[in-house]
């Protein structure tokens, strides 16, 4: 990679384009390349110039940011984006889910500089093919009009993106903001909410046994009573999972069905 980290920036309102411009002026490792007013003027200047990082504006006429996003997930390793937007909890929970990165209106230098952070370790990492998966998986979900089950999951640390299979996944643990991932042999952090993820999960290859815990079906394989209306599963032969008296019963149930 070139010493300097080329961006193009994407938003219909100059006002927009000219804060980012000068914000950008205090990083040293970032020049900006272009700056479009619509997303068929950005294509032109993708055609144009190397471009790594897109700072792209959601709302904006006749194409939206989302129709450019679901344009480069198509490539194999597109320019990592980075979404401005004014404040849409939707919208926010869809960037978080997938561990894409996004700037509300008005961003501060802090909340900037942690974007570009990631961006440029990600870039350091070769993380374009990674991200490509990421907002692949984005775009089919915003573009469906019928949600399909997740078949996997997108998860960010530190400069890197790794998609995690669900068919890997033993069982899920809500840890605050957080979730865990167990897998057979680790356990993997991701940035959103049980909740969030439940909604996407198949209700026939998951079930919620506690207000903390979702475990994959076929690890229904051995349940324990350890006090009066105090259970928990065995899964993996190591990890033990508390379950809630209000789902026994139908745990009892998959389990007899197989």
């Amino acid at each position: 990679m070139n010493n300097k980290i080329h961006a193009l920036i994407v938003d219909d309102e100059e006002p927009g384009r000219a804060n980012l411009r000068y914000a950008l002026q205090d990083h040293a490792d970032w020049t900006v390349v272009a700056e479009c007013a619509s997303v068929a003027a950005a294509r032109a200047a993708m055609g144009q110039s190397v471009i790594d990082v897109i700072f792209l504006d959601i709302q904006m006429p006749r194409e939206t940011g989302l129709t450019m996003a679901r344009d480069l997930s198509t490539l194999a390793e597109p320019p990592l984006v980075i979404f401005v937007t004014a404040y849409n909890a939707h919208a926010i929970e869809a960037f978080e889910l997938h561990a894409l990165d996004y700037l509300l209106k008005p961003f501060d230098d802090q909340r900037l500089a942690a974007a570009l952070e990631r961006a440029a370790a990600m870039l350091k990492q070769r993380q374009q093919a990674a991200y490509a998966l990421a907002l692949r998986q984005y775009a089919k979900a915003d573009s469906d009009d019928t949600p399909a089950y997740w078949q996997q999951v997108s998860v960010r640390s530190v400069g890197r993106l790794e998609c995690i299979q669900l068919d890997d996944v033993l069982w899920i643990e809500a840890a605050g903001n957080y979730m865990q991932l167990h897998l057979a042999s680790r356990t993997v952090m991701h940035r959103v909410s049980l909740s969030q993820l439940e909604k996407h999960l198949d209700p026939t290859r998951f079930i919620r046994v506690h207000r903390s815990a979702i475990v994959r079906q076929d690890q229904l394989q051995q349940l324990e009573v350890i006090g009066d209306g105090v259970y928990q599963l065995l899964i993996n032969q190591k990890d033990k999972v508390a379950v809630s008296e209000r789902y026994v019963a139908e745990i009892r149930r998959r389990m007899r069905d197989g």
